[in-house]
């Protein structure tokens, strides 16, 4: 149904624009460089017939694919980010396509020894037999979200080719600066004008999700005093050492590399200091809302305590609320996901319904009146050397796309 080569050749082309976002900038877009691809996207959507096409002043990108049939239906969405994370560069990609993949390792980059290997990413053993377009070891790859992307321009573009494929009204959209927690901040629900929406942001194939992490950013932020050390007994304050202290004093068990599935985590994600100041940068997750509220309170305390014991303030603390868990919306419009799950069922897909122990731009626009499920895209080990997408997880993934617009149109 979807050409292999084209959806390939439509994906490499988004990768090699970098995009990556950029968290301390507070522009909108965070880095002038997502507009290019932006303006390519533009271009394809004008190329392959889509209607309403508007990239506006933040970088985002809306366009139409008209109804063709005579009754009405819901106006569905469907949503991706252009933007790559800052957590590992996106610039100068250089994908590797291996085809028919045997289940052995990959060598991603011979010269620095760097290698993709099924016995430490075991899922890549489902994928045997199949296209896998990996990363050259030096870089990310960007199937995050450029699959997603990918997928839905070959999807709109297979519709309005086979306009016997009935459809409703479906409404699309491109946001910057996902990775950086503000693709969704200026987001116009009311413009977008869909009942419902998809985000095309998961991973591995299967994946369908309406739960995700309840989330807040962590600046830590401690003081301390240089002092000749030849002269610093009594004197000297070493911030970097209270740092370690702070460190210390969270739940050694609550990381990311210790929890699954509903279970929280507190994420040093970044740390710079000297002896006069160090910042340790956190990200704060629980599913729960109340446990999440107690994790925001326990960092709090931290800090509340070490300046007791010091008996001076040398540790603040600034939290950000970043997203909230989708579940609250989406629970009471359920026959959204059971949509997306039966597609799936009919396309041979299992779904793999799971939390997210992340957030999509689809948390936000939940809570902002746009009720939004995560789909997978297809892509693996997100946002670093070892990420990969198979080309088949793409089709399938276009195929749900085309499948919803098919199941919206269906009468009871």
């Amino acid at each position: 149904m979807i050409n292999k080569k084209h959806i390939t050749n439509r994906f490499l082309k988004y990768v090699a624009v970098d995009t990556e976002s950029d968290p301390k900038n507070s522009a909108f877009p965070s880095t002038e460089k997502q507009w290019n691809l932006a303006k390519i996207l533009v271009e394809e959507l004008t190329k392959i017939g889509m209607q309403e096409i508007e990239l506006d002043e933040n970088c985002y990108i809306m366009a139409t694919l008209p109804s063709n049939i005579d009754y009405l239906v819901p106006t569905i969405g469907f949503v991706a980010h252009i933007d790559t994370s800052p957590d590992f560069t996106g610039a100068n990609v250089k994908p590797k396509i291996i085809e028919n993949y045997d289940g052995k390792d990959i060598v991603l980059n011979e010269e620095k020894d760097i290698v993709l290997s099924p016995s430490y990413f075991d899922d890549l053993l489902q994928y045997k037999g199949q296209t896998l377009i990996t990363t050259d070891g030096t870089t990310l790859l960007g199937a995050d979200d450029k699959a997603g992307v990918t997928e839905i321009v070959t999807a709109m573009e297979y519709l309005i080719a086979h306009p016997e494929i009935k459809h409703g009204k479906i409404r699309i959209c491109f946001t910057p600066d996902e990775e950086v927690g503000k693709g969704a901040h200026l987001f116009d629900v009311d413009k977008f004008g869909a009942e419902w929406a998809y985000t095309m942001d998961g991973s591995q194939i299967g994946e369908l999700e309406y739960e995700n992490f309840n989330a807040a950013s962590a600046i830590v932020t401690i003081k301390g005093k240089i002092v000749h050390p030849g002269y610093a007994k009594g004197k000297m304050i070493n911030s970097m050492l209270i740092a370690n202290k702070f460190i210390a004093a969270l739940p050694i068990t609550d990381v990311p590399e210790r929890t699954t599935g509903y279970q929280g985590f507190f994420h040093l994600h970044d740390m710079q200091g000297n002896v006069e100041e160090t910042v340790l940068e956190y990200i704060i997750r629980d599913h729960d809302m109340n446990l999440f509220e107690d994790r925001k309170k326990f960092i709090q305390n931290i800090a509340f305590n070490f300046n007791k014991i010091y008996n001076q303030e040398l540790v603040s603390v600034e939290i950000k609320d970043q997203y909230f868990n989708m579940k609250e919306k989406i629970t009471p419009v359920m026959h959204i996901v059971h949509i997306a799950e039966n597609v799936m069922k009919d396309l041979n897909i299992t779904p793999i319904i799971k939390p997210i122990r992340g957030g999509t731009d689809g948390a936000q626009l939940s809570f902002k009146g746009l009720p939004c499920p995560n789909i997978f895209a297809g892509g693996h080990n997100f946002h670093g050397r070892f990420e990969y997408v198979p080309v088949e997880s793409m089709i399938k993934a276009t195929e749900v796309i085309i499948g919803i617009a098919q199941k919206i149109t269906e009468k009871s």
